[in-house]
């Protein structure tokens, strides 16, 4: 035979066997575009395969959807942002569709059909991968990237593991995880939204899909990232900008950022599963008092029902849920108490029957109510995706109103029920459009607390604090979220702190984790180390279950006792900061719990697993976060100037240093250039502070400023400009600090100002005539008392600085030295 007859043969089979294979493949890839439609921002075409729809969203966000069939109407439980009108230019040719705006550029191939986003000055940003692109298993779609080199992954909400996720894979499906351990996956809530970062950029992927989703950050593999989901369309949204807190400001804006809180919410919570009777609610109360413990909230769980029924008291345990409720007020503190959403079936029983009557439950195909077994026995399960079910829950808050009840936590909301099995085939409303629970499952927590808080809200007559353990992207609108059933160890401690991480990093401000640890019994050390980092996290709530040892402060001896008292003091200083740095989340969508990736996003350093729990608590303190029983430990200082919180004493950033660690106190420094407006110790934000506002500026090389803020604290009249807003600025290079004119119809309740300059020498002008400053001393916590007779004396620790008091008019103050 012919040998180059017998070669093009074999080419004709193979290529015939490679068409085959491809056609009778499992996998469907995208294909070739085959008809494209350009009307404004956006694009419509078609391929071999699939349709597929790019939108440009703003100059720095495009949204990409793609199905295997045709588009259906659009709907986004999460998203609430509308497109922005863009100047874009969309232009193509016979290879390639090219979509231009001020900020970033995306080259469509055609074939096969790949999305690739650029810079305007070319560089690539993320890119699909070769080959891979999009596809489809069965029901299943996924898009592959491909993942450049030394690229690194950040976010993806409440993730276990480390902070950069290259190496993993993670799965969302919103799972009762009791216990979990710290690599657990999943966990309770989703959030596909992450952040990508190489080559000096950053970008961000939000997978906007309530399916089962699965991300891949090369594990198991070498060649790329992927995101995808077990069912509904590909449907991303591509975020470029510069700066990585801009990504969280666009990825806020199109999912929605938190209201304001109300002030007591983020004073210190104490928890227990569970306090009862009301007598020993009282004897918390009344000892957090005695013990001179600063506290605003005290949090019912479950046995304040009637057999766990939701919207009932236990009558032998609470008599008189309203009498005690006054009482708690009238000493300062705000009840909390847990909801689940399975309602009991049972005749009589007035939810259950009204619950019927709406006909609000969750149903099977035969239209059924779905029956699952949980705290009270067998229960339905109201549909929180239809809006009548929301409604009639809003309805039932009514009754926790009139008891004098200040906040509702939102429990078991995966949905969890025993086996944890939730059947595929239950239906729900979905707004009108009927989804399964493959699609409803992780949406379920987000509208449970959607319905909580337009309940709430309506219930109290003021801003309720709504607290939920489950969730899906665009939950930080209605509530803040807890890190669920942790345990009493240190690794869950410092993994705590970085789930907090990678929820501000996932658009959610208010978090929190249940300090001392859920389960289990903590050592003296680890409970002290945790009220600590407990104080500089945005929820500041003590908890621990059923069956294990007391651990209120007091719980650990004297000393654990002091030093949560010194911690807990400061927080309560600390709350005119921490108040404004909340206002900055409700403006921006930055987290009060800020990663160091979001500042220092291409410092090598942060990322490593030694320093990778540090965080910024608002924007001038850095926490490094050691176990409990830690004697040294060592600290990363990133790039600038900082100053060890109780002594001023300066370290030199881009550096690594060994720092002593001892168990009362926790090592926090001060960034340079540094604004913290603190107040008087008070024992609740039901007490007023002295008329006095100290403002703590910290001497740097670097510019600042912050954005000072008050209200009311309960009511939403700060939304019709009843607020007190000023800008504080400070110049380095001019030498000059500036109180810019206060905004908003609200009078400051501080009538003085003290500033408190840390670093500063000289002298110090105000409106061209000399300032009256003094020497003085700053002190933060004060010194644990000799409990060791043969110890040595612990004297105050602090800082010399230069004070002064001046008037708080309401005219632009500038200083200058």
């Amino acid at each position: 035979m012919n040998i180059k007859f017998y070669c093009a043969v074999m080419l004709l089979s193979l290529a015939g066997y490679a068409a085959g294979f491809a056609q009778n493949s499992p996998v469907k890839k995208t294909g070739n575009v085959k008809n494209v439609t350009i009307d404004g921002q956006q694009i419509s075409l078609t391929t071999d395969n699939a349709w597929a729809q790019i939108t440009v969203y703003s100059p720095d966000v495009i949204r990409i959807r793609m199905d295997k069939q045709q588009l259906t109407p659009d709907f986004s439980y999460a998203v609430i942002e509308q497109p922005q009108k863009v100047k874009a230019s969309i232009t193509q040719d016979a290879s390639q569709i090219s979509i231009v705006t001020d900020s970033l550029k995306a080259v469509i191939g055609k074939a096969p059909f790949s999305v690739t986003f650029y810079t305007p000055d070319g560089k690539v940003i993320n890119q699909d991968e070769t080959g891979l692109a999009t596809s489809w298993v069965n029901e299943s779609v996924t898009t592959y990237k491909k993942m450049q080199e030394g690229e690194r992954f950040v976010g993806l909400g409440e993730k276990t593991g480390d902070l950069d996720r290259r190496g993993s894979g993670y799965t969302n499906w919103n799972t009762d995880s009791f216990g979990y351990s710290t690599g657990q996956d999943p966990i309770y809530s989703t959030i596909p939204f992450y952040i990508g970062i190489h080559h000096g950029l950053n970008y961000g992927i939000f997978l906007d899909n309530t399916y089962q989703s699965d991300f891949n950050f090369g594990a198991s593999n070498n060649r790329f990232s992927s995101f995808g989901a077990r069912g509904g369309e590909m449907n991303y949204y591509f975020i470029y900008h510069k700066h990585l807190a801009d990504i969280i400001t666009s990825y806020t804006a199109l999912t929605g950022r938190m209201k304001m809180p109300p002030l007591w919410s983020l004073g210190y919570q104490q928890n227990r599963y569970s306090y009862y009777p009301e007598t020993e609610v009282m004897r918390i109360a009344q000892t957090l008092r005695e013990k001179q413990i600063p506290a605003d909230g005290i949090t019912l769980d479950i046995h304040y029902m009637d057999h766990y029924k939701v919207f009932t008291w236990d009558k032998a345990r609470f008599p008189d849920p309203r009498k005690m409720t006054d009482k708690l007020k009238e000493m300062g503190f705000k009840i909390t108490v847990i909801v689940d959403p399975g309602v009991k079936v049972e005749k009589g029983y007035g939810t259950y029957e009204r619950g019927l009557a709406a006909n609000i439950f969750a149903k099977y195909p035969d239209s059924t109510n779905y029956t699952g077994e949980v705290w009270p026995g067998w229960c339905h399960f109201p549909d929180f995706t239809n809006p009548k079910a929301r409604a009639w829950w809003g309805t039932e808050l009514k009754k926790y109103g009139e008891d004098g009840v200040s906040g509702i936590w939102n429990d078991m909301n995966e949905i969890a029920t025993w086996g944890q099995k939730t059947p595929d085939n239950i239906l729900y409303d979905y707004d009108g459009r009927q989804a399964s629970n493959l699609q409803a499952h992780n949406v379920y927590a987000l509208n449970m607390a959607r319905a909580s808080y337009e309940g709430a809200k309506e219930a109290f007559g003021k801003r309720p604090f709504v607290l939920t353990r489950a969730g899906y992207a665009g939950f930080q609108r209605y509530s803040a979220m807890w890190t669920g059933d942790n345990r009493a160890e240190d690794s869950h401690m410092l993994l705590g702190v970085r789930l907090l991480s990678s929820l501000g990093l996932s658009g959610v401000a208010f978090t929190g984790m249940d300090i001392g640890g859920f389960t289990g019994n903590g050592t003296p050390s680890l409970f002290a180390r945790w009220v600590q980092i407990g104080a500089f996290n945005p929820y500041f709530r003590n908890h621990t279950a059923v069956n294990t040892k007391s651990a209120e402060p007091w719980s650990f001896g004297e000393e654990v006792t002091e030093i949560s008292r010194n911690y807990v003091n400061l927080r309560y200083r600390l709350l005119p900061y921490l108040y404004s740095t909340f206002y900055e989340a409700t403006q921006n969508g930055h987290p009060v719990v800020r990663s160091l990736a979001i500042d220092y996003t291409f410092d090598q350093n942060i990322y490593n697993t030694l320093f990778q729990n540090q965080y910024l608590f608002g924007h001038a303190f850095l926490v490094a976060p050691f176990e409990g029983g830690a004697q040294y430990g060592k600290v990363y200082f990133p790039a600038g100037k900082w100053y060890d919180l109780y002594n001023d004493e300066v370290q030199t950033g881009s550096q690594q240093k060994i720092i002593d660690v001892k168990m009362n106190k926790l090592p926090v420094y001060v960034k340079e250039s540094s604004i913290i407006p603190m107040q008087s110790l008070i024992q609740s934000t039901a007490q007023q502070p002295t008329d006095t506002l100290t403002i703590h500026i910290y001497q740097g090389n670097a510019n600042n400023s912050f954005t000072y803020y008050e209200d009311d604290g309960e009511s939403y009249k700060y939304e019709q400009g009843d607020y007190y807003k000023r800008l504080i600025s400070y110049d380095a290079a001019k030498h000059s600090i500036t109180l810019a004119k206060p905004e908003g119809s609200l009078s400051s309740k501080f009538k003085n100002i003290k500033l408190v300059m840390h670093g500063f020498g000289g002298t110090f002008k105000m409106g061209g005539k000399a300032l009256n400053v003094k020497d003085d001393f700053s002190s933060m916590i004060q010194p644990i008392s000799r409990f060791d007779p043969q110890g040595s004396d612990n004297p105050v620790e602090g800082a010399k600085v230069k004070s002064a008091v001046i008037k708080n008019t309401s005219e632009q103050i500038t200083i200058s030295y």
